[in-house]
């Protein structure tokens, strides 16, 4: 393996005949870890031969590497929420200190697998950095946006974006918006993005636009009957409709304010170099 990939903290595992026991031990050990892939390891580990230790070796160097990877991605994550709260206000140094704000801590990091790009990893900061200093949203509805973002892929949150930028859209203009080009009815991408329009509407993030009236109530749409000719075949709705209006909920609005709004960094975290101490140790 080049020396030149390995991460900080990685350790070598151990190479030769003792190396080869060390390996099956720490399967033995991972096989009681994990219940229902024991008896696969177990057996593995009996079965391999210091022949082959090298590849076991190899295997698992990956998947500590993959491991100090994830820890280092949640460490940078904490230090951009520290850098953006002020511990200097009561209230949000009593609300990252409450069990329910550790509790959406160990929720966010737990579902860590969920955040597979860099993206969902800053609207995970974001949404704990938010949580930590407003109170616009209940911890239960952050859990919920927490459950979104380890569930819903980059090209939903774009979607989202283009509704809460344009009140009002219409399928077609999102999907110009998202600078895609025109295709057929028939193709995979204009079924794609009637997936990405039902998930988001079953999700409750976006909906068609409707009218209310002084107390917040919905008005029902007036159904229009349109009468086809005889023998006139009638063409289902485009998934690039350009008539029904798109709006976001009240839930979507609240997740575009928590998860997609940054924080601006109220601490900036600076290295310091060897020319720097020295230049310390000068002044002491």
């Amino acid at each position: 393996m080049d020396e030149n990939k390995k991460l900080d903290g990685v350790p070598e595992l151990p190479q030769g005949a003792k190396g080869g026991k060390t390996t099956r031990g720490i399967l033995n050990a991972v096989s009681g870890a994990i219940p229902f892939a024991g008896g696969l390891l177990s057996a593995a580990a009996s079965a391999w031969s210091e022949r082959e230790q090298n590849r076991i070796n190899e295997f698992l160097h990956h998947w500590i590497e993959m491991l100090a990877a994830e820890m280092h991605e949640k460490e940078q994550t904490i230090l951009e929420i520290t850098a953006r709260l002020d511990m200097r206000d009561e209230e949000t140094a009593k609300r990252v200190e409450s069990p329910e704000y550790q509790a959406l801590l160990r929720k966010a990091f737990r579902d860590w697998a969920g955040t597979e790009s860099e993206e969902k990893r800053v609207l995970i900061r974001n949404l704990l950095a938010n949580a930590a200093s407003a109170t616009l949203a209940s911890d239960d509805v952050i859990k919920l946006f927490l459950e979104w973002i380890k569930d819903y892929s980059e090209l939903h949150f774009a979607v989202i974006g283009a509704v809460y930028n344009s009140a009002g859209i219409t399928r077609g203009s999102i999907w110009r918006k998202l600078g895609r080009p025109i295709v057929r009815e028939d193709s995979s991408d204009a079924d794609l993005f009637r997936l990405l329009i039902r998930d988001l509407s079953t999700g409750g993030i976006i909906r068609q636009h409707r009218e209310t009236d002084y107390a917040g109530h919905f008005i029902a749409k007036r159904s229009l009957r349109t009468s086809t000719s005889k023998g006139e075949t009638k063409a289902m709705k485009s998934a690039f409709d350009e008539e029904e209006q798109y709006e976001l909920t009240a839930l979507g609005d609240q997740f575009v304010h928590y998860a997609i709004t940054d924080l601006p960094p109220k601490l900036e975290f600076k290295q310091a170099s060897s020319a720097d101490f020295n230049e310390t140790e000068k002044e002491l």
